[in-house]
């Protein structure tokens, strides 16, 4: 059984506060999260959240595409059937090049993607904190910060804290099973 015990704040600056407090008072980084209409700049050093590894799957799958492409057009043109037309060479890189900047492109787009479902674990269309009313002003104009605990018992001081530093509201939600 896990809880999460939100906090709502008024502004970024505010929840980072709130985060940083947090965090000082000895709870895990892994713990902590935020919830925010827009970002808000440097969350992610106050959460210490690490790279995301998007960037290389794309680079890789991007490299591949282009690497596949490539020799499929050289294979097809110059190996598998070549053919003198006009005197031209069977393999002549200048025309290969819209389609391997093509396949690089949907390649990566096509890591990316699937990426951001394995990474997100979507689909997932519920999220318990979707069951509390005022968790729906995340998305409108205020900014939400959670910790996630595992007894109901360790929720009260996080109440208690999140309310010192604050909070305009707080609620504890249960994941149901």
């Amino acid at each position: 059984m896990r809880y999460w015990v939100v906090g709502e704040f008024g502004s970024g600056d505010e929840a980072k506060k709130a985060l940083r407090r947090l965090g000082e008072l000895g709870y895990a980084k892994e713990t902590l999260d935020a919830f925010s209409p827009y970002p808000v700049e440097g969350i992610e050093e106050v959460l210490e959240l690490k790279p995301s590894p998007l960037r290389g799957f794309a680079l890789v799958a991007g490299l591949t595409g282009a690497a596949f492409a490539y020799w499929l057009q050289w294979w097809t043109s110059a190996v598998d059937s070549p053919l003198n037309v006009g005197n031209r060479p069977p393999h002549s890189g200048p025309t290969f090049v819209p389609i391997t900047f093509e396949s690089m492109v949907l390649f990566a787009a096509l890591s990316l993607f699937f990426g951001l479902m394995w990474l997100f674990r979507f689909p997932r269309p519920h999220h318990p904190l979707f069951e509390l009313e005022s968790f729906r002003t995340a998305s409108t104009g205020s900014f939400w910060v959670s910790v996630t605990t595992k007894q109901r018992e360790e929720a009260e001081p996080v109440l208690r804290h999140l309310r010192e530093l604050a909070a305009r509201n707080t609620a504890v939600v249960e994941e149901k099973e």
